[in-house]
């Protein structure tokens, strides 16, 4: 039974979600058609540049990405605070990015509206605005609606490009949150499109070792050990130091590559242990994450927390959910 998106994105309980898409007749669309042996691999490029443009301009930030030949992941941080924080005329300025503006707004920008009614109408208008401006669903409508168009006008059809609507997991914690980031970053090595994060093309991970390497600013969500980033990013960045996961994802990276079951290769990251993350479990995680947390991933604690509050008796995952960090 499909769960209504209401349930599945509550910003109340977290600001991370991990988002993925896929194509219809998934063979080919946005990789390689073997049967004309036609090439898609630029839209993959599209996917990339789209999903760091639209985070300019909503309240959103991407902490992980991995476009594929046949679909997408992105892990999103809302900043609903910051979209809050945002005045009048930052709304409407977002907004003319994405659209053009209805005359009431255009009005309103050349002083037009005096009475009470307009302007009051302009304040609607605005916060509606302003809560799509860091809705999930509104930056994934977006994002997938312009690479569909752009993809069916160079193959000069029409139709769906999607399989449908996008799925949402949402990352309760920082045990879920940095699993599922090595599990995206990992998908081309998983894959066997890649042999290492550094060759994987159009994923976060080779955008941050591209970044450390050059000494370079990312569109990305920064790790709070980063210098360049100000006080306000400091305060949503992602909880953990920058080279301690690059370390982690090389490892991880090994372990998945070695195709020997039950191995584990040496020097475990630290990280991991602060986490409270056993190795086996966590390479078994980073294989299987999305069919052991398919709609919510957290510690236990906050899994059975979850399931009372929405009246469930029990959340798929509570079997293989993290152990509750140590306080």
């Amino acid at each position: 039974m499909t769960i209504a998106r209401s349930q599945q994105i509550d910003l109340s309980i977290t600001p991370y979600y991990h988002c993925v898409n896929r194509c219809v007749r998934r063979a080919f669309l946005c990789g390689e058609d073997s049967l004309t042996g036609n090439s898609y691999e630029h839209r993959r490029e599209w996917i990339a540049n789209k999903i760091k443009s639209l985070t300019k301009v909503f309240a959103i930030d991407v902490a992980a990405y991995a476009v594929m030949s046949n679909h997408y992941h992105v892990v999103l941080q809302v900043d609903q605070k910051g979209a809050e924080a945002w005045n009048s005329l930052e709304v409407i300025e977002r907004w003319g990015e994405l659209f053009s503006y209805p005359v009431m707004i255009s009005r309103f920008l050349k002083g037009e509206c005096t009475t009470s009614a307009e302007l009051k109408v302009v304040d609607e208008i605005i916060e509606t605005w302003r809560i799509r401006l860091h809705d999930i669903s509104w930056f994934m409508r977006l994002l997938n609606e312009y690479i569909a168009r752009e993809s069916n006008k160079e193959d000069n059809v029409t139709g769906r490009f999607w399989e449908g609507r996008f799925k949402s997991q949402a990352l309760l914690d920082e045990q879920a949150l940095i699993t599922c980031m090595a599990y995206v970053d990992l998908n081309p090595i998983r894959a066997d499109m890649a042999n290492t994060p550094e060759n994987s093309d159009f994923t976060s991970i080779q955008e941050r070792i591209h970044q450390a390497m050059n000494k370079t600013t990312a569109s990305l969500l920064p790790f709070h050990d980063e210098k360049d980033i100000n006080s306000k990013n400091k305060e949503k960045a992602i909880p953990f130091e920058l080279n301690e996961y690059l370390a982690l994802v090389d490892w991880s990276g090994r372990a998945i590559l070695e195709n020997k079951r039950g191995f584990i290769p040496h020097n475990t990251p630290p990280i991991l242990f602060r986490l409270g993350i056993e190795e086996k479990d966590w390479i078994n995680h980073i294989h299987y994450f999305e069919k052991q947390f398919p709609t919510v991933a957290g510690n236990i604690d906050k899994l059975k927390k979850l399931a009372e509050q929405s009246s469930r008796h029990w959340i798929k995952g509570m079997g293989k959910a993290f152990k509750p960090l140590p306080s």
